[in-house]
């Protein structure tokens, strides 16, 4: 029987809120842990910090900035407020509740930001609380390059797509910059239901495959637009 918890509802809500979520980690591998939770949704946001248990990777530590000396968490070498794990994650879940089971959506979160938090979730038993929170989940990063398909990108990371598709700069690698930006991101994409859809998922599939980009309609040789249009002049 099919878990109604875990059923995408995003194609038949047009008007579902959506909550843009990033984290900020220890470093890529797969035991790295939780550092900064950031979400924005319109004018709410939520900007969390947490004291990990393992070491900052020295790449990881280069690149966002944290530091953690004493048991205590510095970012650009000043001390920041943090909670414990559990205290972040149940906020993140209350922040969700407010609402109405949003979608949550992010860039490359499918590979790499949900098998984080759902590592997180499932050690406080709280997996099944942020399942009924939400609507389901959407990765920017499949989605703008089926949206953008054909413009002759050389990279879909998010910092090149803000540059190129919204048209401004911004400080990289600290979550809560990267959720306002992202937001922009999505606004300028416009992308349809149907591409929504098609790069949704919930924490209990993520793991499956991605969908197959699907083949643009037309004759041979015709050049087919797509929402972004406006925007396939600019560099």
């Amino acid at each position: 029987m099919e878990n109604e918890n875990n059923r995408l509802v995003v194609a038949t809500s047009p008007a579902r809120s959506l909550v843009f979520f990033d984290l900020e980690t220890t470093g890529l591998g797969q035991s790295c842990e939780i550092v900064q939770l950031a979400a924005v949704s319109g004018g709410h946001s939520l900007n969390l910090y947490t004291v990990p248990r393992c070491r900052m990777q020295r790449g990881a530590a280069k690149v966002t900035g944290f530091r953690v000396w004493r048991h205590r968490l510095y970012h650009h070498r000043c001390p920041v407020l943090t909670n414990s794990l559990k205290e972040v994650l149940v906020s993140f879940i209350a922040f969700l509740r407010m609402l109405d089971r949003p979608i949550v959506v992010g860039h490359n979160i499918r590979r790499f930001d949900c098998p984080v938090l759902a590592r997180g979730l499932d050690e406080f038993d709280l997996k099944a609380e942020f399942q009924f929170a939400v609507s389901g989940c959407l990765d920017t990063l499949p989605l703008a390059r089926e949206i953008l398909k054909g413009r002759g990108l050389q990279s879909f990371r998010q910092e090149n797509l803000v540059r190129i598709v919204v048209g401004i700069s911004y400080e990289a690698h600290d979550a809560l910059e990267d959720v306002r930006a992202l937001q922009r991101l999505y606004g300028a994409l416009r992308p349809t239901p149907e591409q929504v859809l098609r790069q949704s998922f919930t924490l209990d599939t993520m793991a499956e495959p991605a969908p197959k980009q699907p083949r643009p309609r037309g004759p041979v040789g015709q050049q087919v637009s797509g929402p972004c249009g406006r925007i396939s002049n600019r560099k």
